[in-house]
């Protein structure tokens, strides 16, 4: 019996420009692509999408294999595909450090810091914990499915072997950003005016009575004052920003 393995070659190939697409989608990912993840376990989620989508996709790939350029080239453009992919989303996170660190200057806090672990550098640990709720609701709500519809999608949006229009992405680099310090300064509105009231009001207070150490009285009562409106609205907030994270990964999943 003769067996013909012919076609292990380009499937290889075909499997390695998959996996260069949802590897890098995936080590970009906020909650998964950090680096308090094991590396194990990103690969595994990388391999299991990989062998998911090559199936679905493996026709999308002409591959010639008598040369290493075209292969090389297809190979650098599903790397920044992936990317793209990734960074949209973790941008899109970034809403939450936005809200924090305006929360965190208008409760006094913005001297306090803390190792945020999902971007891996000093953050104000009030946007730490936003940004950890933030990404607990993602897949306490199942939101993290339409990543995985992105990346079927994205053969849609951005096809193999197909130049990516840099304009494109940087539109929507710009329009994610623009769009996230939005939401960032919507979804911390309460904190402005609380901050903007209270310190009015200290500044009337000092006025009145010179003699009172307003910054003494000032800075435990807005701090509480601030953490009993943030267990107020923390609920709404979260709600804001998971309409916005969800209609930027719909851009990214039309077919959703």
């Amino acid at each position: 019996m003769r067996i013909d393995a012919s076609f292990l070659p380009a499937l290889a190939a075909a499997f390695m420009l998959v996996f260069a697409r949802v590897g890098t989608m995936v080590m970009l990912l906020p909650g998964l692509g950090e680096l308090s993840v094991p590396s194990r376990v990103r690969l595994a989620i990388a391999l299991v999408l990989t062998a998911i989508l090559l199936p679905l996709h493996r026709s999308a790939y002409h591959i010639d294999l008598t040369s290493m350029g075209p292969i090389l080239l297809m190979l650098g453009q599903e790397l920044i595909i992936g990317a793209v992919l990734g960074l949209v989303a973790r941008l899109a996170i970034s809403a939450l450090q936005v809200a924090g660190s305006v929360v965190a200057q208008q409760l006094g806090l913005g001297f306090v810091t803390a190792v945020d672990p999902t971007q891996g550098q000093q953050g104000m640990i009030v946007g730490n914990f936003l940004t950890i709720l933030g990404i607990t609701m993602v897949f306490a709500t199942d939101m993290h499915h339409l990543v995985i519809a992105a990346l079927y999608d994205s053969y849609t949006l951005f096809q193999p072997g197909v130049m990516t229009s840099t304009g494109d992405v940087a539109a929507m680099f710009t329009r994610t950003t623009a769009t996230a310090f939005r939401i960032g300064v919507q979804i911390s509105a309460p904190f402005l005016v609380f901050g903007l009231m209270f310190n009015l009001g200290l500044g009337v207070l000092s006025r009145l009575m010179p003699q009172m150490q307003v910054f003494f009285i000032g800075m435990p009562l807005s701090i509480l004052i601030g953490f009993l409106i943030l267990l107020l609205v923390v609920g709404a907030m979260m709600g804001t920003f998971l309409d916005y994270l969800q209609s930027v990964l719909l851009e990214l999943a039309p077919s959703q």
